[in-house]
């Protein structure tokens, strides 16, 4: 399939390309950052941000979160089914 996007630069406005299983770890960052994250239940998800801040939000399932996160913390996270869009 032909894909007339696919060499343009992306921004993080850009709507998600790709889609992973995120499984939160108290040390080990994600692969790749995300643009927005995702939830089946919803809940809390601790985060560490592209800037290095950890914070919580809470997260609703059925609708995209926006937010850059290198991390998802197993700690403070009640969130579960955990995707991150990229």
């Amino acid at each position: 399939m032909s894909n007339a996007f696919g060499t343009r630069h992306r921004r993080p406005t850009d709507p998600a390309v790709s889609v992973f299983d995120i499984t939160p770890s108290d040390t080990i960052d994600l692969g790749q950052v995300t643009t927005a994250l995702n939830v089946a239940t919803p809940g809390t998800v601790r985060v560490t941000s592209v800037d290095g801040s950890v914070s919580d939000v809470t997260v609703h399932p059925g609708a995209a979160f926006p937010i850059q996160v290198t991390r998802v913390w197993l700690t403070g996270t009640t969130a579960t089914g955990i995707r991150g869009l990229y």
